[in-house]
């Protein structure tokens, strides 16, 4: 006999649990590592089926764990995502309430790129990067997740959000948001890019903001010129007013 024997499966006539009560245990079937997988397939299953913000917020709870074998977590986290897009956009509250604590976001954001227009994606993803600063965070791949996926989306207001964090105390973080700033490919990131590299210590970032510098042939304001000469990694150099690579 299964969970759903005891909390009567969907009542008469097929209704759907909406019930609190009944929210919080598929809630707590959906997010048990340790539920038989029958029964939390069914409470992922009854959970699609309601389809509005709180069933949304608790099949978000399955994205928080693993589960081997693989493809059984991948299926069930497939199902899941197909129940928070039903939802439609009532699932955006919910998913950006769990992207401010979430350890992953790929799973969430492959939610919200199927949910809101194209056009609306990198508002979405900025509003949840708002959510972060440049604060040092035990695992900053959230910030990486986010930074990267917004590579797909160059517009001025992405190159404005992000610029602030070539200065996380994460160096990956810092990393990937040169990445993401030479991706927009505005000549108006050169002071920051050249403020990060006069006092960053990580050789990897310095080369790849040297490398981006030389690659985009942005020209270097003459205010800056000096910083950026006796910051540039071996292998750069500054000719005239642009980087290139030695």
């Amino acid at each position: 006999m299964g969970i759903f024997d005891f909390l009567g499966g969907k009542g008469k006539g097929g209704e759907r649990p909406r019930a609190a009560k009944d929210l919080a245990r598929l809630e707590r079937m959906v997010g048990n590592k340790l539920s038989q997988n029958y029964d939390r397939q069914a409470a992922i299953d009854e959970l699609a089926k309601i389809a509005d913000a709180a069933s949304a917020a608790a099949l978000l709870k399955r994205f928080d764990w693993n589960l081997e074998p693989s493809i059984t977590d991948q299926e069930e986290k497939a199902s899941c995502l197909a129940g928070i897009v039903a939802s439609g956009e009532a699932a955006l509250d919910p998913i950006r309430r769990y992207c401010k604590k979430a350890e992953s976001l790929t799973w969430p954001l492959k939610a919200l790129v199927e949910i809101v227009p194209a056009e609306r994606v990198p508002e979405e993803m900025l509003a949840i990067l708002d959510q972060f600063d440049t604060e040092y965070m035990r695992n900053p791949e959230p910030k990486v997740q986010l930074l990267h996926s917004l590579e797909e989306y160059p517009s001025e207001d992405v190159r404005i959000a992000v610029e602030p964090f070539l200065s996380d105390a994460s160096e990956t973080v810092r990393f990937t948001a040169a990445n993401t700033v030479f991706a927009v490919n505005d000549a108006q990131s050169v002071p920051a890019l050249v403020a990060t590299l006069d006092g960053e210590e990580s050789l990897r970032v310095r080369n790849r903001i040297a490398q981006g510098l030389a690659e985009r042939a942005f020209a270097i304001p003459e205010e800056l010129l000096a910083s950026c000469k006796k910051s540039l990694p071996q292998g750069y150099t500054l000719r005239g007013d642009h980087v290139e690579k030695t």
